[in-house]
């Protein structure tokens, strides 16, 4: 059995680079498990008889690191494409003041092919700036285009030759097909739709016409007026993306979009608010969604990226927001008009697949740092649990966040499905004085729907109230606290 071959944790060996990777990439196809493990630069490719390790030897000298931290992977036919990007050999540059950084002129993004019947690795293409400090755009996403029979691929993450490309395997030959960044993308009716990435978020999405071979673009402009509960969200980088339900489904920092891009008159696009807890947002970021019994399961996890040893004063009292852990990691289920969550979970969720009625979640205890926080191993525990797939049936887990006002200020947070819960509570402590609550209530039907705002004063220092006449997702604005925590609890 390929289960009783899969390895249940991974020690940290040598593997230069930001804090700590996590298991990437996991793909069940024709008999082969594939995944990437980082930041060593492993790709595994496990069947009932052995497993085969590749090391990036195609790329460059050892010692290598990196290898996938976007889940870059597809299959059809008889090969597994996978992606991404590589250190090859990796250069730490040592320890000197405020921590240590390694250099990235032999940083390259690439593409990879196996093929199965052969068993064979063949590097498709590779690209790289040769800077010290810059790199040219990761792949992040490998999307088959059935019409074209080739591959397409999204690059946001890097400093040049971003945007989405075409690549084909028999050829290797690669071009540009749009100039606009993007990190993520999913099939949509005979479209492919990416996210259109900026810094800390997406301007909108632009879907690739398969058959007119011709692009639609759909931008977001003021979020506000797309939010269900009316509110803005800071920050809402691009998590992953799915089609279901005759919908694009775009999971983000603090909540998803959903509808139709294409076009919008039918149903425009909509912004629904999840574990939105202003800087420590639980993000699908560096992970993937899955469906399972004709629904979509996606993590929202708590420590995706961070950073410690930073150069100012500012960006250290970000670094602070960023690694304030205000909830379990997630697995939440859609099945609209219902989210509810299944699981809770350490640091982060870096992969899932299904295989054999059971669930594969790779993960990490330890985020993606930036900053001055490179090492010469990996600095989290990395692994893959098993569970079954009948987990979405089963009741919900208990589920307890806490959430700092300070870093909220007056502006709606939240976004916590209720669906499932028989005790639902909300505690307010610390307050300066008393406060006023304002709880928004939507589903996450199709389209979604707000259903109420009420308004409930609370009293300082301490107040509770009982959330058990909601029962659908609530966000919230508290005005007049300028400090305070906020604890939810969720029990059945």
């Amino acid at each position: 059995m390929i289960l009783e071959k899969i390895p249940s944790t991974f020690p940290s060996r040598l593997g230069p680079e930001w804090g700590s990777g996590g298991v990437f990439g996991l793909k069940y196809h024709k008999g082969v498990l594939y995944f990437t493990l980082a930041f060593e630069a492993e790709s595994h490719f496990i069947t009932r008889d052995r497993d085969q390790i590749y090391r990036f030897d195609l790329v460059g000298p050892q010692p290598v690191s990196g290898g996938d931290t976007y889940n870059a992977v597809d299959a059809v036919d008889d090969k597994i494409y996978f992606g991404g990007w590589v250190h090859a050999p990796a250069v730490f540059k040592g320890r000197e003041e405020l921590g240590s950084k390694i250099l990235f002129i032999n940083k390259y993004s690439h593409v990879h092919e196996y093929d199965i019947s052969e068993g064979r690795v063949s590097l498709l293409w590779k690209e790289g700036l040769g800077d010290l400090e810059k790199w040219v755009g990761e792949i992040s996403e490998i999307i088959f285009d059935p019409v074209s029979t080739k591959l397409l691929l999204a690059r946001a993450d890097g400093h040049e030759n971003l945007g989405v490309y075409r690549l084909d395997p028999s050829s290797k030959k690669i071009e540009r097909i749009s100039n606009r960044p993007a990190l993520k993308g999913s099939y949509f009716m005979d479209y492919v739709c990416f996210d259109i990435a900026v810094f800390e978020g997406i301007e909108g999405f632009q879907c690739l016409d398969l058959y007119r071979n011709t692009w639609v673009f759909h931008e977001i402009n003021d979020l506000r007026n797309r939010s269900i509960d009316g509110g803005d969200l800071p920050n809402y980088s691009m998590g992953s993306a799915t089609e279901a339900y005759g919908r694009f489904f775009a999971f983000v920092r603090g909540g998803l979009f959903v509808g139709n891009p294409i076009e919008p008159e039918l149903e425009d696009i909509k912004f629904i608010r999840l574990f939105d807890y202003s800087k420590n947002s639980l993000s699908p970021r560096r992970s993937n969604s899955l469906i399972v019994g004709g629904g979509v399961l996606v993590a929202y996890n708590s420590y995706v990226e961070a950073a410690y040893h930073l150069e100012t004063p500012e960006l250290l009292r970000l670094s602070k927001g960023l690694n304030y852990i205000s909830s379990p990691s997630v697995l939440l289920y859609i099945t609209p008009p219902q989210a509810r969550i299944v699981g809770t979970y350490g640091a982060r969720i870096t992969s899932m697949e299904k295989l054999g009625g059971k669930i594969l979640l790779g993960y990490s205890t330890t985020a993606n740092l930036g900053g001055r926080d490179a090492s010469m191993i990996d600095s989290g525990i990395r692994g893959i649990t098993i569970i079954d797939e009948d987990i979405v049936n089963r009741p919900s887990p208990p589920y307890y966040a806490r959430i700092s006002l300070e870093n909220i200020g007056e502006r709606i947070f939240g976004g916590v499905p209720l669906y499932g819960y028989k005790n639902k509570y909300l505690s307010l402590y610390s307050l300066n004085k008393d406060a006023e609550l304002y709880i928004y209530e939507y589903d996450l039907g199709l389209p979604p729907q707000l259903l109420s705002v009420e308004k409930f004063v609370v009293k300082a220092p301490k107040d509770n109230i009982d959330l058990g006449g909601f029962k659908n997702i609530l966000s919230f604005k508290v005005n007049n606290a300028s400090s305070g925590l906020i604890y939810i609890e969720l029990m059945n």
